[in-house]
């Protein structure tokens, strides 16, 4: 007997334990045929929705490789020829990822990315950035080898500038290391899973004035900036 058919009565009263409700909750705001979708609007076609998946690839590489450079230790990527090329895999990965996100950026904001209940989902991908540019930084201090040494004693006298000199050491490789491997790709790592779980619930932003395929199988048109402002109006 199939669902549709079997009574009311039937039906297993549902739990009222926290699992129950957070299951529920989990149901009801990540409902699974919008975080998998197995079909998506004509316009995402084109080239600029690429550079967002361009963005997540890149990341895994840099993470995948800098999990290796992290275990094997600044001897090994100095001194070995495989140590070597994985790191310059995880600099070239890096710069590749940086490159994608600020074109994927670019392209949101001239998109108007924060339509339709989307500003949580514009401002993860900010904060995203942000947090990126500073493990980038840490990177380049936890090198070990002149450039790092030369970039750190910069970097400190502009810090002792602003007066947060004493509150973070960029002279100090154990304090860079914990930031640079640990504390800021926690940040970034859980913001751009936070950022995805968005894209999926929200759907990917349309280009301005473009039909929109509705939840219910209806094309709407999708408000410019300005007709949205026009409507919050009283």
């Amino acid at each position: 007997m199939s669902t549709a058919d079997r009574a009311p009565t039937d039906v297993p009263d549902e739990p009222r334990n926290w699992t129950g409700a957070l299951r529920r909750r989990l149901l009801r705001e990540l409902p699974p045929d919008r975080l998998l979708p197995d079909s998506q609007p004509a316009y995402m076609a084109s080239w600029i929705y690429l550079f967002g998946v361009l963005t997540v690839a890149a990341l895994a590489v840099v993470i995948g490789t800098g999990c290796v450079l992290a275990l094997k230790g600044p001897t090994w990527w100095h001194l070995s020829s495989v140590g070597h090329y994985v790191n310059s895999m995880h600099l070239w990965s890096v710069e590749l990822f940086l490159a994608f996100m600020v074109i994927h950026l670019w392209g949101k904001f001239f998109m108007a990315a924060w339509r339709g209940r989307r500003a949580m989902t514009w401002m993860t991908g900010v904060v995203a950035f942000l947090a990126s540019i500073g493990t980038a930084f840490t990177g380049y201090l936890a090198q070990q080898n002149l450039d790092s040494q030369w970039i750190s004693t910069q970097a400190k006298d502009g810090l002792n500038s602003v007066g947060i000199g004493a509150f973070f050491n960029v002279m100090d490789f154990g304090q860079m290391l914990m930031w640079h491997i640990v504390l800021l790709p926690a940040v970034i790592g859980l913001l751009t899973v936070w950022h995805l779980v968005l894209v999926r619930r929200r759907g990917i932003v349309p280009p301005i004035g473009a039909v929109v395929p509705g939840d219910d199988a209806e094309a709407v048109v999708d408000p410019t900036p300005d007709q949205e402002q026009e409507e919050e109006q009283p």
